[in-house]
């Protein structure tokens, strides 16, 4: 195009910026041209009324105006919202579910373990109860092993979970790569959890019949 060509279009006002593919993609440019009638139209209508008295009351505007021109798939921005997140709202709540159960078959098998491990230390136990150890003593002995595990678990998971932040915000809408408040809950969750785990063999540790473990051995 010369710098003496005429232009063949006309600029009549500049929008503010808006979501148009959804909320996932971002704001982007865009340019907005007359349809001329060759295609359908989509219009935003905002109401104060309820939505079925708002639909009702559209069907009849352009009833008025027009009777032979069609209206279909009316709805609300709320339920395009959810259209759009379905799929997105869909893997948040599988990845929740299959958190949940991760957690749980986790805390088994800790309790697992820690029930497997008082039961190979009964004699041990046996003789520190003998020897004048307290019960919350041996209890101890058996949370510490707990903790040590937690701590070799979070040194782990927390610095996957903060370096796969950034993916997972990728991937779902509306979730920060880095949510001190959702970290710290997590954090405590497993701590009880663990803690809950543990606690039963621990009090299974501190109830040993020394008598009955030595005359045994």
């Amino acid at each position: 195009m010369g710098p003496d060509s005429k232009l063949t279009i006309e600029i009549i006002g500049v929008v503010a910026n808006s979501l148009y593919e959804g909320p996932r993609e971002g704001v982007r440019r865009q340019v907005f041209v007359p349809n001329w009638g060759k295609n359908t139209a989509v219009f935003y209508v905002r109401t104060e009324t309820p939505t079925s008295q708002g639909y009702s009351m559209l069907r009849d505007e352009v009833r008025r105006l027009d009777a032979a021109m069609p209206m279909y798939e009316l709805k609300t921005l709320e339920g395009q919202l959810d259209e759009t997140l379905l799929t997105d709202r869909l893997i948040a709540m599988l990845s929740a579910g299959f958190g949940f159960v991760a957690t749980l078959l986790a805390s088994i098998g800790l309790y697992g373990v820690m029930a497997f491990v008082v039961a190979q230390r009964r004699k041990e136990l046996g003789i520190r109860i003998a020897l004048g150890a307290q019960p919350a003593i041996l209890v101890w002995l058996v949370m510490r092993e707990v903790l040590l595990l937690l701590a070799i678990g979070l040194a782990v998971g927390v610095p996957a979970g903060l370096g796969l932040g950034r993916y997972v915000a990728s991937q779902l809408y509306g979730i920060q790569a880095h949510d001190p408040f959702i970290a710290s809950a997590t954090i405590a969750l497993l701590t009880a959890v663990s803690a809950a785990a543990g606690i039963i063999p621990a009090q299974r540790a501190g109830r040993v019949d020394p008598m009955l473990v030595l005359r045994m051995e």
